[in-house]
């Protein structure tokens, strides 16, 4: 019986693996809705609780929703169409700029210790370094355009995410409980437990990070800004974002201002150093003061995990990979710690790290003659 319960749910896994992997353009939509409906819910029941139908407070919710997102875009999207139009038309500039500064001053400490062979094999690597980075920049922003403009482009996100997102929150409850009938009556608070887990997990962290993303976005943005950094608003927005990925988001962010702050602020080393003093105090209170406080340590994804799920579900399953891919790790960090917790309490575990008992101790008899 126990064969047959695993077969049944590998089985289940990989017809779910291999429909989204069909199916997975025109289902960029309906994950963008069902995250909503995901994310919103709380309220939803918290007003509810209060006394206001789920209908109501669906619509309610939904539609402060889409507000708040429409003045968002209102407000910060022609600032920087403005900026990412700006550094377009500089990237040029700034790339004969880093040319010159490294004719100036890098060729001739090549030259002096390294010779010229070296310098040249350093440009060869840094081009390559560049080249691969274009490519696979330009293969995400690909996936990204395909995922969201494919069969139902835009209207599908403008139209059918709130849609499914409405009805989702309000049939979300009467979901949970259908799909709790189902599973077997001698497995249910097993998967009760690892469900409130996996809830958990997935809450704690998108939550969470979403709130440290938005902070340092605003951070970096006012403080780049304040020193005068060309496009400041629009890199550190950028590195915000892209902090929802640990450690590349930052990194991507403290590369693109320190390469415009050397272009820009040359030779005068004090915006530099100022430049790089946000970073460094954007990292501080990331990691000492908001995310142990916004996420804290429950939510038991490890950043190398994470990175491994965004790489592997994209690489899978495209853009729509990308969505799944945090509530996807989660579940199997949950569901492997549990298989661990397991076989750590298994009688094959316990019976393996028993040693054989030595044998007892024969009476030794001594020979004749002694005594």
């Amino acid at each position: 019986m126990q064969v047959s319960r695993g077969r049944f749910w590998i089985g289940v896994l990989v017809a779910a693996a291999f429909f989204l992997w069909l199916f997975g353009g025109a289902m960029f939509p309906f994950v963008v809705g069902i995250g909503l409906a995901y994310l919103l819910n709380p309220f939803a029941g918290r007003l509810q609780r209060l006394g206001m139908s789920r209908i109501l407070a669906a619509c309610l919710i939904l539609l402060l929703f889409v507000l708040l997102v429409v003045l968002a875009l209102w407000i910060v999207v022609p600032v920087l169409a403005q900026q990412v139009a700006g550094f377009l038309d500089n990237m040029p500039r700034y790339f004969a700029r880093l040319h010159d500064l490294g004719d100036a001053y890098v060729r001739p400490l090549f030259q002096r210790f390294g010779g010229e062979q070296a310098l040249n094999d350093a440009q060869t690597s840094m081009g390559q370094i560049f080249s691969q980075g274009a490519s696979w920049a330009g293969g995400l922003l690909k996936s990204v355009w395909s995922g969201s403009q494919s069969v139902l482009g835009v209207v599908g996100l403008v139209v059918i995410a709130p849609v499914v997102a409405f009805y989702m929150l309000i049939d979300w409850d009467r979901m949970v409980e259908a799909v709790d009938s189902w599973v077997p009556v001698g497995q249910r608070e097993t998967v009760r437990a690892l469900a409130r887990d996996i809830d958990r997990a997935i809450a704690g962290f998108m939550r969470g990070q979403s709130l440290v993303c938005l902070f340092l976005g605003v951070f970096y943005a006012v403080g780049l800004s304040i020193v005068g950094l060309n496009f400041g608003a629009l890199i550190g927005l950028g590195t915000g974002f892209l902090t929802f990925i640990p450690y590349v988001g930052s990194t991507i962010g403290l590369v693109v201002s320190m390469t415009v702050a050397i272009v820009q602020f040359w030779p005068e080393w004090t915006w530099i150093i100022a430049v790089l003093a946000i970073f460094v105090a954007g990292q501080f209170i990331e990691g000492n003061i908001v995310s142990p406080v916004l996420v804290g340590d429950a939510v038991g994804l490890h950043p190398v995990w994470l990175m491994f799920a965004l790489v592997a579900f994209g690489s899978l399953f495209g853009f729509v990979g990308v969505l799944i891919a945090v509530p996807a790790g989660a579940a199997i960090g949950v569901l492997a710690r549990f298989a661990l917790r397991k076989y750590l309490a298994s009688s094959y575990y316990q019976d393996g790290d028993r040693s054989p008992a030595p044998p007892s101790p024969r009476a030794v008899t001594p020979p004749r003659g002694e005594s």
